[in-house]
């Protein structure tokens, strides 16, 4: 299967001399990044020099990666600088606005579970809501005051989207991603899970599970601060599988969020996960191992859950809800229910939005557990606390 447009190899074959040389000058891209930050957002990076050296393990990370396409390289390199710029104009603005830093961010609504269980339709869901929100890509991606004109973010937005569909024919199966709709908190987070389905970096998924994640997540309250200013409060809806690896830190950050945990057959979450993956991979390595992808995902699922049930045990019983995937696809029911128990109304906005999503979900994403040298067996050894602890929402 073609999993990329075929002139995709042929701009990464004419880029490939006028890139090769960068991949060895990290920390003067990094320098630049940080200058050309600085610039654009009439700012200073003093005082964010944690930030700026994580972002760089990272671009090193992405730099070790021995079959990187030029593309790959490009959109590594961007992401790093436009992060760097964004973090740069949170502190500004609540330099700017010290009220910023008392904006309340109460009882959010985080959606989490094992990636592919169905957390971006369930935010979704829940947003349509007229009481919540979520945050938007173009919001994710370039963070400003909500009275600050956000065509400049649109556009650079749009760019992404529009690449990552124009290089990946069927992207819309896998991945809904318009710069108008939610989506996930990874955009902000600037390091976890998110980067393991692009590339597998060499050293970077030890360093990236031994850090503390408390400041990332303390920025991410920054940056939804500057998105909640001057606008009416309502309670957020946010959404991150990664969260899932450090439920810790994120309830450190926001004590009375409630969670809602999404669930779904661990075998074929997986499945879709590395087909997903192996998919991201082809738009950045021009090499894909689809079993070494089996490997590394059966392992971080392993870790992730366990982190997070250590962590759901020392929380109240009221703080996490668990869904199951059926009633995201077929026991749609049960939906209402989860709304209650929420604080959230149901009523025809929500049931037309149930309906929306029902009608436009994606079908043509097809997977083999077997192809990335997997068997159901394997899975029920590695996630045998999961499966039996959370068995009935499976």
């Amino acid at each position: 299967m073609e999993r990329v447009a075929p002139w995709l190899r042929a701009v990464n074959t004419v880029l490939t001399p006028a890139i090769a040389g960068r991949r060895k000058k990290v920390d003067r891209h990094i320098e630049r990044a940080v200058r050309e930050a600085e610039t654009r957002t009439d700012s200073t990076a003093h005082g964010d020099d944690d930030f700026i050296e994580d972002m760089r393990v990272l671009l090193h990370a992405y730099a070790a990666v021995p079959d990187l396409t030029p593309l790959g390289w490009l959109t590594a390199s961007q992401e790093v600088t436009d992060r760097i710029e964004n973090r740069l104009r949170i502190r500004k603005l609540h330099a700017l606005d010290p009220d910023t830093a008392d904006e309340r961010i109460d009882r959010p609504v985080i959606v989490t579970g094992l990636p592919r269980t169905g957390t971006a339709v369930l935010q979704r869901l829940l947003a349509a809501s007229q009481g919540l929100r979520a945050p938007l890509l173009h919001e994710l991606m370039h963070p400003d005051f909500p009275d600050v004109p956000d065509t400049d973010a649109r556009r650079r937005t749009e760019r992404v989207v529009d690449v990552q569909r124009r290089a990946v024919p069927t992207f819309g199966d896998l991945y809904d991603m318009h710069p108008d709709r939610p989506d996930s908190c990874v955009w902000v987070l600037p390091h976890g899970i998110g980067h393991l389905v692009r590339v597998h970096p060499p050293g970077y998924v030890q360093w990236m599970l031994d850090r503390d994640y408390a400041p990332d997540y303390r920025y991410l309250k920054q940056t939804l601060q500057v998105l909640q200013r001057g606008r009416p409060r309502r309670r957020w809806v946010l959404r991150a599988p990664a969260h899932l690896w450090n439920l810790g830190a994120l309830m450190k950050t926001f004590p009375d969020a409630r969670i809602v945990w999404t669930h779904r057959d661990p075998a074929t979450a997986l499945a879709s996960l590395c087909s997903m993956t192996e998919t991201a991979m082809a738009l950045n390595t021009t090499e894909q191992h689809p079993h070494d992808i089996g490997r590394l995902w059966l392992g971080l699922l392993a870790t992730g859950t366990d982190r997070a049930r250590a962590e759901r045990a020392r929380l109240p019983a009221y703080t996490v809800l668990d869904v199951p995937y059926r009633h995201l696809t077929g026991q749609t029911d049960r939906l209402p229910e989860l709304f209650a128990r929420l604080d959230v109304p149901w009523g025809r906005t929500e049931q037309d939005a149930l309906t929306t999503a029902l009608a436009t979900r994606p079908t043509g994403h097809h997977y083999d557990l077997a192809r990335y040298g997997l068997g159901p067996a394997e899975v029920d050894h590695a996630l045998a606390d999961y499966e039996r602890i959370y068995g009935a929402f499976l």
